[in-house]
């Protein structure tokens, strides 16, 4: 009865300073390359107008970005010096020869390392909101006219495309618009809308088209054409302000909004695997948070003696190895050396694998 709670006194230590250690990683990194790209910035920031409380509000939200990136690092400083500091002080020591094992001792780690890879998920899903927000404020993407816009193309769900010389977003209304979806035959032909004029209806959720012609192309079988004075297709449901949104760079992209963009690539013939690379790195490097605490946890234990010096130099090893196994995956999905995905995940396999070795032969 006495033993149940000695195991729960030694996770809360292990988790708290594991805790710590992260804490100041997770937070330090990021604050640091903020002031080092502020010295080397201000000067062009201020020559361009902008104000100092929009600069530093650019910063803020450039915050969760810098953290989702610097989260599996922190996971890794953690680890190796959160162990290594039970090793050099015998506590690991103590602890087996109580009978509890190595295993059994890094589990708090291990959950820590769990919680992380879901903060980074999370992060993952909120930087894109903030990074359009910062590049505005420091004046790198215009903030276009929320009411207006004109003669462009916008790829919609199911392989439709629509060309839309003017769209009013405050009437609610556009004016010649083409739709097209790209068929394959009789049984699902192409479909082509022109319509003089568009009214969007928000208590149906829907365009309502006007004065145009429907022309369905079945292939060998022919096509059909029709007029209609007015027109409700399923398909057409986007919003104006959906229509006025400008494409983004795929760090400005949540995961759900960058794999529908993806697929319009894709349906149009455009080469999509630099996205797709990027699509699966949006989970990838959440969960090299788990995959470096397996592989840091028996590492560090290699050294029984050593210094804080040791864990500083094998975590930035580690971390340099790794950043550039995650650039060279890059370049390998995109080069179509490897599928897009495996690529992506090529690092976190190679760490894993490496690390799942290490954790069986760790002296329990």
């Amino acid at each position: 009865m006495r033993f149940a709670p000695r195991l729960c006194i030694l996770d809360r230590y292990l988790g708290r300073e594991w805790t710590k250690i992260f804490v100041v990683t997770v937070l330090g990194f990021p604050l640091v390359a903020i002031i080092l790209e502020l010295t080397d910035k201000l000067d062009e920031y201020l020559a361009r107008g902008l104000k100092p409380k929009a600069i530093a509000l650019s910063y803020v939200f450039s915050i969760p970005e810098k953290v989702f990136l610097i989260v599996p690092a922190a996971v890794l400083f953690a680890t190796v010096f959160s162990v290594v500091s039970m090793s050099r002080h015998s506590e690991l020591t103590a602890q087996k020869a109580s009978g509890r094992s190595f295993h059994r001792a890094i589990v708090p780690v291990l959950v820590a390392s769990v919680l992380a890879a879901l903060l980074g998920l999370a992060l993952g899903e909120l930087a894109p909101l903030l990074k359009r927000r910062q590049m505005e404020l420091l004046g790198e993407r215009e903030i276009r006219s929320l009411s207006a816009r004109y003669n462009f193309v916008y790829r919609a769900d199911r392989g439709w495309v629509y060309a839309i010389r003017a769209l009013d977003a405050e009437q609610r209304v556009m004016r010649d618009a083409v739709l097209e979806r790209a068929g394959a035959g009789p049984e699902y032909p192409t479909i082509i809308v022109h319509a003089e004029a568009g009214e969007y209806s928000d208590s149906l959720g829907h365009w309502i088209l006007k004065e145009g012609r429907m022309r369905m192309v079945m292939g060998s079988q022919g096509e059909l054409t029709f007029g209609f004075d007015s027109l409700r297709l399923a398909s057409l449901v986007e919003p104006p302000a959906a229509l006025l949104a400008e494409p983004k760079e795929p760090e400005e992209m949540r995961y759900g909004e960058l794999a529908r963009y993806i697929g319009w690539l894709e349906r149009s013939g455009g080469d999509v695997r630099k996205l797709k690379v990027e699509l699966a790195l949006k989970l990838a490097i959440p969960a090299t948070s788990i995959i470096i605490a397996i592989f840091a946890a028996p590492l560090a234990i290699t050294a029984p003696r050593a210094s804080g010096a040791f864990g500083v130099g094998v975590s930035l090893a580690i971390t340099v190895v790794f950043l550039t196994l995650v650039q060279l995956s890059k370049a390998v999905g995109a080069g179509g050396v490897l599928p897009p995905t495996l690529a992506a995940w090529v690092p976190n396999i190679l760490f894993g694998l490496a690390g799942v070795w290490l954790f069986r032969r760790a002296p329990t």
